[in-house]
C-alpha cells in the first residue's frame, strides 16, 4: 500500500503543534529523526568529552570538600552521557556508530571543551559559565517534542543547576579570598566568557537549523535569543562577585530592556567547531585512546550477557 507522506507530514506537525510527545515508534519524518540523531548525540558526546578539562584538576583540588564535589560532578557528566546515548539509540542507531561518528570527526561536541582549563579559578567559571549557558538551553529541552530526550533532560537540569551553583561557590570564595585569588578569578572569568557566549551557536542569520529545529519544537528560543538572556542574567552576578566585567562595551540598554555587549569573535568560533581549537586534538586522542582501553571491558560485559541468556534459554 502506497503511503500518503504529505498526510503524515501534516498529522505528525499537527501532533507537535498540540503540545503531544512523539515517541519511538510512533511514525516521523526522516528529517526530524536525523536531525534528533545530530542534536542528542552531539549533546552526549559534549557531556564526556566536557568530563577531561575537569578530570585533570580531581587530583589537584585544594581540599577535600573541593575534591569531592569535582568528583561528583565529573561523575553526574558521565551519567549524562549515558541517559542521552540511551534516548538516541531509540531512534535506530547503535551506541557503537555514535562513537564512531565521534572519534572519526564526522560528529561535534561544544566547541567550549576545546579550550584548557589551566587553573583552580577554571574549575569555578566553567562550573558557573559552561554549565550556566548549558542550563539556559537544557531547561527548554525538557518541552522539547521528542519524549526520550525530553524526559532524560528532566534529571540531567536537576543535577546541572547543582553543578552552577557549585562553581558560582568557587568565585565566590576566591573572590573573598586574596588579592591573587580574585585576581586568578578575574583571569579566568575574562578568557571563559567569549567561548560561553559562543556555546549557544551562530548568530540566527547563519544558523542553518534554528527555523526547522523551533517549527518542531526541538528548541523553544533562538541561539541569539538564548545568547541575550544568558548575558542579562549573568552581568549582576559579575557585579555580585566584585570583579570586572570582561567585555568594556557591556551596558545596559534602557530602551531594549537588554544588555548590549561586544562583538563576537566568529572566525574563533567556526576555526575551533573545524578542529582547529587549542584542545581539539588532545580531547579526541584522549577521548579515542579510553575507547580503545576499554575494548575488554566491553568485550567481557557482552561475554556475560551472552552467557546469561544461554543460561536462561537452559532452564
Amino acid at each position: 500500500m502506497e503511503i500518503d507522506i504529505n498526510r503524515l507530514d501534516l498529522e505528525f506537525q499537527a501532533k507537535i503543534d498540540s503540545g503531544k510527545t512523539i515517541e519511538p515508534k510512533d511514525w516521523m519524518p526522516e528529517k526530524y529523526r536525523k536531525t534528533h540523531i545530530r542534536q542528542i548525540s552531539q549533546h552526549a558526546h559534549s557531556e564526556i568529552v566536557g568530563m577531561l578539562p575537569e578530570g585533570n584538576w580531581i587530583t589537584r583540588a585544594p581540599s577535600m570538600r573541593r575534591k569531592v564535589t569535582l568528583l561528583a560532578k565529573v561523575q553526574d557528566e558521565g551519567g549524562h552521557g549515558l541517559y542521552l546515548y540511551s534516548a538516541c539509540e531509540t531512534l535506530g542507531i547503535s551506541r557503537d556508530e555514535l562513537f564512531e561518528q565521534l572519534h572519526s570527526g564526522k560528529a561535534k561536541y561544544s566547541s567550549i571543551f576545546n579550550y584548557p582549563a589551566v587553573t583552580w579559578a577554571d574549575m569555578g567559571a566553567v562550573g558557573w559559565l559552561v554549565d550556566g549557558a548549558a542550563i539556559m538551553n537544557q531547561v527548554m529541552l525538557t518541552r522539547t517534542s521528542f519524549g526520550p530526550y525530553a524526559r532524560a533532560m528532566v534529571r540531567i537540569c536537576k543535577e546541572e543547576s547543582f553543578h552552577q551553583r557549585q562553581g558560582f561557590e568557587i568565585m565566590l570564595s576566591l573572590c573573598n579570598g586574596t588579592a591573587v585569588q580574585k585576581h586568578m578569578a578575574q583571569e579566568s572569568l575574562n578568557r571563559w566568557w567569549w567561548p560561553s557566549l559562543m556555546m549557544f551557536g551562530p548568530r540566527d542569520e547563519e544558523s542553518t537549523h534554528t527555523e526547522q529545529a523551533i517549527k518542531w519544537k526541538i528548541k523553544l528560543k533562538t541561539n541569539d535569543e538564548l545568547r541575550q538572556q544568558f548575558v542579562d542574567q549573568t552581568v549582576p552576578q559579575i557585579e555580585l562577585l566584585g570583579l570586572e566585567l570582561p567585555d568594556p562595551a557591556i551596558k545596559w540598554n534602557e530602551e531594549r530592556g537588554h544588555y548590549d555587549f561586544g562583538a563576537i569573535d566568529w572566525d574563533e568560533f567556526w576555526r575551533v567547531v573545524g578542529g582547529n581549537g587549542p584542545c581539539n586534538r588532545e580531547r579526541l586522542s584522549a577521548r579515542k585512546e579510553a575507547w580503545e582501553k576499554g575494548a575488554w571491558v566491553r568485550e567481557a560485559a557482552l561475554a556475560y550477557a551472552e552467557k546469561q541468556e544461554s543460561l536462561r534459554e537452559a532452564v
